[in-house]
């Protein structure tokens, strides 16, 4: 599987190129955000398989920036481990009952913080709730009888664009990059490219019509099935 980044939002500069310096090692890919605004704004762009949230921070302190994630439903499946210099109890307790998934003191060990990491991507996110029938507006798909309806119109389309509408459609409002696209819909196909997903998106859209709009490009990350009709 490709996974998504892991977001560090981390103000001190030489902290957070430590721990994006010992993850990377590790071999996961990260992305730093140095406030929770700019951490927001992350979330509305990429693909974060889990977040490394400073409390410290400057404006939006990691509270705030926590409840308003966990608040999303877009991004409250995110775990996040909250980091800071503060080891009071009562920061710990607070930072658990706002969803936060662990906590880890400064200073730390580097190599904990990795295992930490490792432990709670190993647990895995909530899986996706899969139903039988999807219903956006005039479109309907029938999984099932792997159909697809336009008010009451069935519209033909092949094995991939049907999985890759269902994919979309099932993620909805959330960004897709085309490498995760090419892991869940084409199993990492040796003769398939991102190219082919971009042509198989051009072929869906047409084949839509007027709802074809529904799904977005999200230029330079991959694409996104609207949550508006």
């Amino acid at each position: 599987m490709v996974q998504g980044k892991i977001l560090i939002v981390e103000d001190d500069k030489h902290i957070s190129k430590l721990v994006k310096y010992n993850l990377e090692k590790a071999g996961f890919n990260c992305t730093v955000a140095i406030t929770g605004e700019e951490a927001l704004e992350v979330l509305d762009k990429e693909p974060i398989e889990l977040i490394i949230l400073d409390i410290m921070l400057p404006k939006m302190d990691g509270f705030q920036t926590c409840k308003q994630i966990k608040q999303d439903k877009r991004f409250s499946y995110i775990p996040i481990i909250m980091l800071t210099a503060k080891g009071e109890e009562v920061d710990r307790v607070v930072g658990f009952e706002l969803g936060a998934d662990d906590y880890v003191v400064k200073p730390f060990s580097p190599r904990e913080l990795v295992l930490r990491v490792k432990a709670i991507l190993k647990r895995g996110k909530p899986k996706e709730v899969t139903k039988d029938i999807l219903l956006h507006g005039k479109l309907k798909v029938d999984i099932s009888r792997h159909k697809v309806f336009i008010d009451k119109k069935e519209i033909e389309l092949t094995q991939m664009e049907f999985k890759l509408l269902t994919t979309l459609m099932q993620r909805k409002g959330k960004v897709q990059t085309r490498n995760r696209l090419l892991d869940d819909v084409w199993d990492i196909a040796a003769s398939v490219t991102t190219r082919t997903i971009d042509t198989h998106i051009k072929r869906l859209r047409q084949k839509l019509g007027k709802m074809g709009k529904l799904v977005e490009t999200v230029r330079g990350i991959g694409y996104r099935f609207s949550e508006e009709d």
